[in-house]
């Protein structure tokens, strides 16, 4: 073990719901000491870096009720039970916003909140995107607003704090700098 580790003495699930479980743990803290943790199991997401030929961001404006507002942020999505990611971002990638890619690549996997929550996002990006011929479906508790917006465009909707997420602001740095190499 680690000097750093913590081991874990009891688990006790608070809550479980459509998304997440509520974990309360007692912990041996390396000193010996103990101490709560209160922890989230997520079963994960995707997100997906998509650019058009017109050198446009495919993004979306969603209304998020934790932060009650509305934020614009790439397409994504949580993994199903037994899904593989990539699966799940071509799935995501044509439910939100009617696009569909030759190829995905992955780029990263991160976690969001590693202090309290286990979600890990599986980022993606698009080879041959183009707008599918079939008519997308959302989820019946998700509405969405389609945007293709421009590098200047997305970066002014960070300063603005429209982009306010950290795999959306994430991607739009990735693509700022693949910009800059000029690739």
């Amino acid at each position: 073990m680690d000097q750093l580790e913590e081991k874990t003495l009891h688990s006790e699930k608070l809550f479980e719901g459509r998304i997440i479980e509520l974990y309360l743990e007692d912990v041996e803290l390396p000193n010996g000491k103990t101490s709560k943790r209160e922890i989230i199991k997520h079963p994960g997401a995707v997100a997906i870096i998509a650019i058009t030929d017109e050198n446009k961001m495919v993004m979306v404006r969603q209304y998020r009720k934790a932060m009650e507002k509305i934020l614009v942020e790439i397409p994504a999505g949580k993994l199903e039970k037994g899904e593989k990611a990539m699966v799940t971002a071509k799935r995501e990638l044509q439910e939100e916003t009617g696009y569909t890619c030759d190829e995905l690549e992955p780029l990263i996997s991160f976690y969001t909140s590693p202090g309290f929550a286990d979600e890990l996002v599986h980022l993606f990006i698009t080879k041959g995107l183009r707008k599918d011929t079939e008519e997308h479906q959302l989820d019946e508790d998700e509405f969405v607003e389609l945007l293709e917006v421009t590098l200047e465009e997305a970066l002014e909707l960070i300063e603005k704090k429209d982009i306010y997420d950290a795999k959306t602001a994430y991607a739009v740095q990735y693509w700022q700098m693949k910009t800059l190499l000029g690739k």
